[in-house]
Parts: C-alpha cells; sequence; structure tokens
C-alpha cells in the first residue's frame, strides 16, 4: 500500500514509518522540513504540490500537530489548536479533491479529550468529555477544545469514499530518545520516579508495537468509523505505574513529589503539569469488541519489554561510539 503521514517526523510518526516501511508499504511524509528520501514538503496550511501524494494513495495517517511538551502559555495553546485544525481541514481538501482518493483517513486525536476522573473508565460509548470538571485548571478546558476542534474539522471533511477514523490515543510508549517514555526512564533511573502529587492519576497509555497493530487493524477494518480509543485495556494509578517502571529497571526507590514540586520540575523541563496531573482514565472500548487483542495489554509486562528494549538500543549506541 501507499500510505502517506503529514507530520511524520515526530516520535509517533517515526514509529509508524519504521514498522510499515518495514512490512513493505511505500511511506510518504509530508513534513516542513524534509531532509531524506521520501519526504515531501507541506506548510500544515494550504493545498500545494504535496496533494499530488494523496492522490491515489491507499490510507492517509495524519499526525499533523505542535508538540504538547511544552509550557501551556496562551500563544503556545493557539499553535497546537492551529496546527491541528489548520493540517486537518487542508488534509481533508486534498482528499477530497483527488480524482483517487484514498480508501481510509486515520486522523489523529487525543485520550486528553475524556473528563479529568477516577470513578469509571472512560470508552467511546460511555466516556464522559471533558471541559467542565470541577477544580481543575481553566486551561485545561482549551486542551479538550483542540480535541473537539481536531475531530471536529475531520467530520465535517466531504470526504464520501474515505473512510475516516479518529484516533483517541492514549500516550505512546517506545524506548526512542525524546519520547514520552526517555523522559519517564529518566526519572526512575535518577530516583525520582515516584508518586507525583500523591499518585492516585490515573495513567493511560499504549506500547509501540500494539500501537502499530492497532492502526493496521483500524486500515483493513472497513466497517469501523468514527472516534476509536487507543490505549491498553489496563489504565492505572500513577504510583503503581511508576513502581512498575522502577521494578522493570531495577531502581529500589522513587521520590515523591509533590504538586508544587511538579510545577518547579515542568517549568525547568519546559513542559506542563497536565501531562502529569490529569487522571486519563481511557480503555479501548472500540477495539475490544471488534475483536483486537493487545500483545502487551499489562503495564508491568510492556515496561519490561520496554526497558529492555532501551537497553539494548543504549548498549548499541555505546559499542558505535567507542568504534568511531
Amino acid at each position: 500500500m501507499k500510505i502517506v503521514l503529514p507530520g511524520g517526523t515526530g516520535q509517533v510518526g517515526g514509529v509508524l514509518r519504521r514498522a510499515l516501511t518495514a512490512a513493505g508499504h511505500e511511506v510518504v511524509v509530508l513534513t516542513r522540513r524534509p531532509v531524506r528520501d521520501g519526504e515531501i514538503h507541506w506548510d500544515g496550511r494550504t493545498l500545494g504540490r504535496w496533494a499530488e501524494v494523496i492522490d491515489g494513495s491507499d490510507v492517509v495517517i495524519n499526525l499533523a500537530g505542535r508538540s504538547v511538551s511544552c509550557r501551556y502559555t496562551d500563544e503556545n495553546l493557539r499553535a497546537m489548536m492551529d496546527s491541528r485544525v489548520d493540517s486537518a481541514r487542508v488534509v481533508g481538501e486534498a482528499i477530497a479533491a483527488a480524482h483517487k482518493p484514498p480508501r481510509v483517513w486515520l486522523q489523529m486525536s487525543t485520550a486528553t479529550i475524556y473528563a479529568h476522573r477516577f470513578d469509571a473508565p472512560n470508552n467511546e460509548a460511555t466516556g464522559v468529555i471533558g471541559g467542565d470538571e470541577p477544580s481543575v485548571p481553566g486551561y485545561w478546558a482549551y486542551s479538550v477544545e483542540i480535541a473537539q476542534n481536531w475531530e471536529r474539522e475531520q467530520e465535517r471533511a466531504a470526504t464520501p469514499q474515505t473512510r475516516k477514523v479518529a484516533l483517541r490515543s492514549a500516550m505512546v510508549m517506545s524506548p526512542d530518545r525524546g519520547g514520552v517514555f526517555d523522559y519517564m526512564l529518566w526519572l526512575a533511573r535518577l530516583g525520582l520516579g515516584g508518586p507525583v502529587a500523591g499518585g492516585a492519576q490515573y495513567v493511560s497509555w499504549i506500547h509501540d508495537r500494539d500501537f502499530v497493530r492497532a492502526v493496521e487493524f483500524l486500515i483493513g477494518r472497513d466497517d469501523i468509523t468514527g472516534a476509536v480509543n487507543l490505549a491498553a485495556p489496563g489504565p492505572l494509578p500513577q504510583r503503581e505505574f511508576a513502581r512498575a517502571l522502577r521494578g522493570a529497571w531495577g531502581m529500589p526507590v522513587g521520590l515523591p513529589a509533590t504538586r508544587w514540586m511538579a510545577e518547579i520540575g515542568a517549568f525547568v523541563l519546559r513542559s506542563d503539569t497536565e501531562l502529569l496531573l490529569k487522571s486519563r482514565r481511557v480503555v479501548p472500548g472500540r477495539l475490544s469488541s471488534a475483536g483486537f487483542t493487545f500483545d502487551h495489554g499489562s503495564w508491568p509486562q510492556a515496561a519490561a519489554d520496554l526497558v529492555r528494549r532501551a537497553r539494548r538500543e543504549r548498549s548499541g549506541s555505546r559499542r558505535t561510539a567507542a568504534r568511531s
């Protein structure tokens, strides 16, 4: 198949690009800064020559959007909104204008669309959309608004020949440097990966190889449209999540962090505490009902696999550096 990945140069794009290329597919990445073979320039806002690669493709997986790993200033929040909405709109325009449109358009979304809650898990049918929870920072509602507008732009696109799926993805865990798992593992290795603000908030996640398998599953299922949660079936409180990660690495201690300590740490790392403090209790209702099975559905087992791969990659990097 010919698969087009708008915004495919980030962590998730790298995971998909490697796996889909290894499976024998032709993968084309749309990026603002093309540097490799198979990459084509686009600006993420306006139609251009790049739209020619969508015409005649089989699948489009739009991953474009400003990284959420930043301080949630007004400027950055607007950039998150604009980059997601604009890219979804222009991808829809390219598909609508194609003589031979792709048969499926997978649009990245986020599990952050659901409410901050502890009482019950969020699936697609009964999950509570966030935005009006009491006692949370007001700007958290804007993150939900971003997700809603992101999905709405795909829904309103006039692409009758193209099936549309919105991927409400939890955090994709891979051993790649610079990804969310790399950051969490770094804290665990330093002995800092303990409970944050008590650690009762739920963490939803998905192993990178299950993420790829879920994407392939959805490409092949012509009967599935609309929003689909991409999350492992076992979300767990952050204190348990962190304990399992420390155990996988072999770190016996994990210093706890209060809310104000998390604020300081997020400021130093130029990130935001919503990523640490919002309780994302998300489960894969539609995937499970459709018969998808997870190879890495338990976090302790998934963390052990990711740690093994991270150790192997670090060892390989040291050997390469020593030879050079």
